[in-house]
């Protein structure tokens, strides 16, 4: 049986998606899509044009109009990717992790018509295969086809004290208790939301990483993938 193409990893904020899902992308030669990124483009070019995010209807405009790219990286910053927004190319790879996107960006994703106008945006580029895609609803919506789906999950604290982590190597100054707050809060909407809720898919397997390092999460995928190949 080959590798699988097509694999999700869905789970909660700093469960260490992106970081695992990088790594296991660069290592099988795939694509790798942190689909989080286009909720949160969305949600700074919204706050940019709009002001604010609590006109649902304004938003959705926003999400539909804007030209939105995730591209491989093209700065030796630190970036994971390159994330491009409108018909000029504008680098918004760290204006969307701002404190005032962090703190939009749940509520955002949480809109029907926005999730609509991502989520098929999603599919196109994951159904070419080769792709490690992460996300809260990858294996239950976005590519419930997948051919193998992961959740990862880590206790609260654990999450937020990576984040926290994340937040003081960029130089921004915030602490520990607020960074907490934002993510028990991301939990609490991105569980209850209506639309596509965080979830583990019937076939999925959970792994949790609160006593694992990134090699240790790694290394726990490619023993599943030799199970399968």
């Amino acid at each position: 049986m080959p590798i699988p193409s097509i694999i999700a990893i869905d789970g909660p904020v700093a469960s260490g998606k992106t970081s695992v899902g990088k790594r296991l992308a660069d290592k099988l030669g795939y694509l790798f899509f942190d689909t989080g990124v286009m909720y949160r483009a969305v949600t700074y070019l919204a706050l940019r044009q709009l002001g604010a995010v609590d006109d649902a209807a304004a938003v959705a405009e926003v999400a539909e109009h804007s030209q939105i790219d995730v591209r491989t990286a093209e700065v030796a910053d630190g970036r994971d990717y390159t994330v491009v927004a409108g018909s000029q190319g504008e680098d918004i790879t760290w204006a969307i992790r701002s404190p005032e996107v962090e703190a939009q960006v749940s509520p955002v994703s949480a809109l029907p018509a926005v999730r609509r106008c991502l989520t098929e945006q999603m599919r196109r580029i994951g159904r070419k295969g080769r792709v490690v895609m992460v996300g809260r609803d990858i294996g239950t919506v976005v590519l419930p086809e997948a051919d193998l789906k992961i959740f990862l999950t880590a206790s609260v604290e654990v999450r937020a004290q990576r984040r926290y982590k994340e937040i003081q190597a960029r130089g921004e100054a915030r602490d520990y208790e607020s960074v907490l707050a934002n993510v028990r809060d991301r939990d609490r909407i991105d569980s209850s939301r209506s639309v596509a809720p965080l979830s583990v898919a019937e076939d999925a397997i959970t792994l949790d990483t609160t006593n694992l390092d990134l090699p240790g999460v790694v290394e726990a995928i490619e023993s599943l993938l030799a199970t399968r190949s």
